[in-house]
């Protein structure tokens, strides 16, 4: 269907590079466990910032024209015929993934790595940030009544630190290193805390966004070079700023340098999670590690994660209010302006859109 509520509907379609356009964007009939759902808040990620400037993030390449955009919150307006557990005029925070439920992989839970996965605004999938989109009902997570809606689409970055919390097993023991202080970063230090991590050092290049971090409720902050040949220097730098050993680190860039460091700080025995996906491939000391049994685990996406995201926001443990830097409405003037903004980074950490 075309029309919902009466007015055509339209979205942002990536064109190509450097081009976004506002244009119609036909939905799909409503399924029988399908909402339709008018969309209010929807973040730019940098995923999205990179299929603008590039086309491609990591392996997925956008081959034709393709609505953006994944961090999204609405208010429903249709219900499928099948849906018991949300009625039109409720609030809901949208997982972005569709898995098939069909595979070995998510039969065993772990359907964030279920290859068949239809993603928002992952070629060829598109995304949200259109006036509305139809969503399956299970996939649509009703917002408690003192979490707002852009509160809401921001449970898509948490989920990343929370499902590479649990996937690292943070708790009351666990001193945390993070590499790393944008967006990803930050929420990884508010789930760090919030899964009860005592002391949290987090590490980058720009002072801005240290103090950010600082703001936040980072123990303490340290300022690293981007020359690899600086990644002794920093881990000193870094384990002075720790105070004792770093039972966990996360590298929330992804970089050579990055991960070079995060090897070399952590203590014997603990663990490297990488979080960001900053180089393709990385040539990093892994020997070295090795020989002090430091785990090395990875993560993609998140998994049943709305819900405890959901609840961090509701009871206070994790306020992600401060990393909404900048906000636009929906015209081609803003969205131009708003990708631009994100793009630029310095004091933009979440870009937010208000449809």
């Amino acid at each position: 269907m075309g029309k919902g509520g009466g007015e055509e509907n339209m979205a942002a379609w990536l064109l190509g590079v450097n081009t976004l356009k506002i244009q119609p964007f036909n939905l799909p009939v409503l399924g029988p466990h399908d909402v339709r759902v008018r969309m209010k808040a929807v973040g730019i990620c940098g995923s999205d910032v990179h299929y603008l400037k590039t086309l491609r993030c990591a392996d997925f390449v956008v081959k034709e024209p393709m609505v953006i955009g994944h961090e999204c919150a609405g208010i429903i307006e249709e219900v499928g015929s099948e849906v018991k557990t949300l009625v039109p005029g409720d609030r809901v925070a949208l997982e972005p993934g569709i898995s098939c439920w069909r595979c070995d992989l998510c039969k065993e839970g772990r359907y964030n790595l279920c290859p068949e996965m239809k993603f928002f605004a992952t070629p060829p999938v598109h995304g949200s940030l259109a006036n509305q989109v139809v969503h399956p009902a299970d996939l649509c997570f009703k917002l408690p009544d003192n979490i707002s809606l852009e509160e809401g689409a921001m449970c898509e970055p948490l989920s990343v630190g929370v499902h590479a919390c649990r996937r690292a097993n943070v708790g009351p023991e666990t001193n945390i290193l993070v590499l790393g202080a944008g967006p990803i970063g930050l929420v990884t230090l508010l789930a760090a805390r919030a899964f009860g991590a005592p002391r949290i050092v987090i590490v980058d290049v720009d002072d801005y966004r240290l103090s950010v971090a600082k703001k936040l409720g980072a123990d303490d902050i340290v300022k690293v070079s981007t020359n690899i040949q600086d990644v002794a220097a920093d881990i000193e730098n870094i384990q002075k700023a720790m105070g004792g050993g770093i039972d966990l680190s996360f590298d929330c860039a992804g970089f050579n340098k990055t991960m070079s460091t995060a090897l070399g700080a952590t203590c014997p025995g603990g663990k490297v999670c990488l979080v960001g996906m900053g180089h393709h491939e990385m040539t990093v000391p892994l020997t070295p590690a090795a020989a002090r049994e430091v785990d090395v685990i990875g993560i993609f996406r998140y998994k049943n994660t709305w819900p405890l995201c959901l609840e961090f926001l509701r009871s206070g443990k994790i306020d992600v209010k401060p990393l909404i830097t900048h906000r636009f409405g929906f015209s081609q003037k803003e969205v131009e302006e708003a990708f631009e903004t994100s793009a630029r980074g310095g004091d933009a950490i979440k870009v937010m859109f208000n449809l």
